[in-house]
């Protein structure tokens, strides 16, 4: 009766609690509250519709995949909807999207049934109050990134007009690809996948994109916590798992590991944010001299720029990017990659134990099949493919990481057998490349790759500069290397890789793997580089950028478990000590993130200051002049007529009708449609020809020139005025067609083309 009175009392205290957020987030997000839970709920139910197929993939974790859930059921249903649009067969819709989803919730329904027909448990009813705590995780971060983001909700600065624009273009578009914002001619020829889902996402909630540009960034970093702590948090309970009972730190080992892990994947910075920003000035104010200021990009912007040399690089992480607020692929991505990592844990856990006969043929039909048709890989198959389109280096990475994990894992299945595990390996691989390309084809079929090769780096990083960086996790992982051999080769007899592997935890090795799949990502770019058309002035910069930014990843979740691995297990008490301190200095970090939230949001204790999700309202100070007209035809032009403005370069204010609205014109951003087509002469004569339609006084070349390129409108305001001044024919201009809009404030008018 007592026991019984006890769960009662906790319960009660989480619906206060579950009240108490509820109640919080209505008051702090004021009216986007309605679209912040309507995409709360909505993840809550597609996980809990795929229950069925997560609770089989995780079925050994305690909540069953329940965080996980939410992003298959976002991948599963957003990749289906993608690829019945590019073959044609749907019309990408908001109907679509639901249709898709339905159909996908009423396998998932047959399947529940026909598990609990067989007494197959799939939902974590052992573990409630661990989903509980998950989902009070997830809201509580979804809702902190969504309040922050009310006070610089503004898409624009930096890439946001292309990330922004792209999701505007294929929420007009019922066709993919969407035609390219800032080449008419053409469809979009990146990496859109990012984007796409955050329009799956708002098609399928009825919402619009305008506070969805936000909510999708903001969405990712709550699951950017939410995930590392459910998979960190797992890894920890299977160490835990035969410990004394009266270890210390056993029960809470596993809890701590995984918010250490989700701090030190979303939240955390990096050793730059310590020493420059705390360590030196603080020894500058102390010697009475001028204290150095701090600004937050920094530390991304440190090998290259401090000293300043030829070769600037990049090395962001993603408390830069959820604070900054760029929706790039890579930023999306990374709920897909945590997913992907959380499913080489689960398949390495339940597989490293099944007993596979030795004196089996190799080539036997039944045993190909059984290591070909394992879900788990399938599954991974299919994310890889993905990465092709969402984030094209993310595919080239983690086929690197799952091929590390299978490898290891089917050395131990196998038994160190060699001829075995190759055959077997690489099966598996094969498998996975042909499944990979051919779920993507769609895409690959219409992109033109950017990729000029790869050539060795003719420029490397300072030493120092790679410690500052990248010092402390590197440290932690290969502390945690060196501890787990001196544990399991002191009482070895007969030392091999195999007996080695074998008497190393699922979870260790694991965390080996991606401690030493990081390191690598981390020196690969001292060694070669992809060629891109920033070759000449920042080589290494994207391939530094784009490999880094996954061992930050990786290298997060490796400090989450080892550090209190370490402290719990460990029986020197040098391991103890010294991953006490990398603890430290790790809690130390997430110091970036109150930094740059200051630096960059201001204010943010007051709750007065928060502006709204609204992506566009910058239109009106920033844009005075232009925006009536704006969001005249952001409200009144159907389909995707192409409307000329004028074009300029990259990250200014240039292309403001275009990618705010979605409607295509000639050309855009020059660089960014560089390293899109590579083809500059292309290029200049369409810029050529732009000016001509804005200044010529030859009134049958500039018809010609807009029937040429399909031009329905031609738009006239402050950026067109400023590029052309005395140049612009406006006589001309107002005689091409219908004036259908016009401010007389601003002198700002839309014609449409006759």
């Amino acid at each position: 009766m007592e026991h019984s009175d006890d769960k009662k009392r906790n319960w009660a205290i989480k619906a206060v609690l579950a009240a108490a957020l509820t109640a919080l987030s209505a008051f702090l997000l004021k009216g986007d509250v309605w679209t912040f839970w309507t995409w709360w709920l909505l993840a809550a139910l597609m996980g809990l519709a795929a229950m069925p197929v997560t609770g089989q993939l995780f079925s050994r974790f305690d909540d069953k995949g329940w965080i996980f859930s939410k992003v298959l059921a976002i991948a599963v249903t957003g990749y289906l909807t993608w690829l019945l649009v590019s073959v044609k067969l749907l019309p990408f819709t908001a109907v679509a999207c639901i249709g898709v989803t339905v159909v996908c919730a009423g396998v998932c329904f047959f399947l529940f049934l026909r598990q609990t027909k067989k007494g197959t448990e799939c939902f974590p009813t052992e573990h409630l109050s661990l989903v509980y705590w998950e989902e009070v995780i997830f809201f509580a971060a979804f809702l902190m990134w969504t309040y922050l983001a009310g006070f610089h909700p503004q898409a624009y600065g930096t890439e946001k007009f292309m990330d922004y624009g792209f999701m505007e273009a294929m929420m007009r578009s019922t066709t993919l690809p969407a035609k390219d914002i800032w080449y008419s001619e053409g469809h979009i020829n990146y990496y859109y996948g990012g984007q796409y889902f955050a329009v799956f996402l708002t098609k399928l909630s009825c919402t619009k994109v305008e506070l969805t540009y936000n909510l999708m960034r903001t969405f990712v970093a709550g699951l950017a916590f939410a995930m590392p702590f459910s998979l960190v948090y797992q890894m920890a309970r299977d160490r835990m798992k035969g410990q004394p009972a009266e270890k210390k730190g056993k029960a809470a080992a596993p809890v701590f590991s995984g918010l250490t892990a989700g701090a030190a994947v979303s939240i955390a910075g990096n050793m730059h944010y310590v020493i420059y920003a705390v360590i030196l000035p603080w020894i500058q104010k102390i010697k009475g001299v001028e204290v150095d200021s701090y600004w937050f990009p920094d530390a991304t912007r440190y090998i290259g720029y401090n000293p300043d040399v030829p070769d600037k690089t990049i090395h962001e992480f993603p408390c830069y990017s959820f604070v900054l607020g760029d929706l790039h692929a890579h930023v999306v991505n990374i709920m897909f990659v945590l997913l992907l990592i959380g499913i080489l844990y689960s398949w390495m856990r339940s597989t490293r134990k099944q007993d596979v006969p030795g004196e089996e043929p190799i080539w036997n039909r039944r045993f190909v099949c059984r290591q070909l048709l394992m879900p788990h890989i399938l599954l991974v198959s299919l994310l890889l493919g993905m990465f092709q389109w969402t984030n094209f280096w993310d595919f080239v990475i983690y086929f690197v990481v799952a091929g590390a994990v299978v490898t290891f894992t089917n050395i131990i299945r196998f038994h160190g057998k060699i001829k075995r595990i190759l055959a077997v390996t690489a099966l598996q691989a094969a498998e996975i490349l042909t499944v990979a390309y051919v779920v993507i084809l769609p895409f690959t079929l219409q992109f033109v790759s950017m990729v000029d090769g790869v050539a060795l780096a003719q420029n490397h990083s300072l030493p120092h500069q790679l410690l500052v960086l990248w010092g402390l996790p590197a440290f932690v992982a290969i502390l945690f290397v060196i501890a787990i051999l001196w544990e399991k080769l002191r009482g070895m007899k007969r030392k091999s890789l195999y007996r080695l592997m074998k008497a190393v935890r699922t979870a260790d090795l694991f965390t080996i793997i991606m401690g030493l799949c990081a390191i690598g990502l981390v020196a690969i770019p001292e060694i070669v580089y992809v060629r891109d058309i920033y070759e000449s002035s920042n080589a290494r910069a994207n391939t530094m950028f784009k490999l880094t930014y996954q061992a930050y990843i990786m290298f997060g979740l490796v400090m989450g478990y080892a550090i209190y691995r370490m402290l719990v297990v460990s029986k020197p008490k040098i391991f103890k000590i010294l991953s006490g301190i990398g603890l430290f200095f790790l809690v130390w970090t997430v110091g970036y993130f109150g930094n740059s939230v200051t630096s960059w949001f201001g204010e943010v204790w007051k709750p007065s200051g928060y502006q709204g999700l609204n992506a566009t309202n910058f239109l009106e100070t920033d844009f005075p002049e232009d925006a009536a007209a704006i969001r005249w035809l952001k409200e009144n032009i159907e389909g995707v007529p192409v409307v000329l403005e004028a074009n300029g370069d990259s990250y200014t204010g240039y292309e403001r009708v275009s990618a705010t609205t979605g409607l295509p014109t000639i050309l855009g951003w020059y660089v960014h449609e560089w390293l899109w087509r590579s083809n500059t002469e292309d290029l200049n004569h369409k810029s050529a020809d732009v000016e001509s339609i804005y200044t010529s006084q030859d009134e049958v070349l500039v018809k010609k020139l807009l029937g040429d390129y399909e031009v329905s409108y031609i738009f006239v305001g402050s950026k067109e005025r400023e590029k052309y001044e005395a140049r612009l024919n406006e006589e001309m201009l107002r005689s091409l067609g219908k004036i259908v809009f016009e401010d007389e404030n601003y002198e700002t008018y839309i014609v449409k083309v006759d």
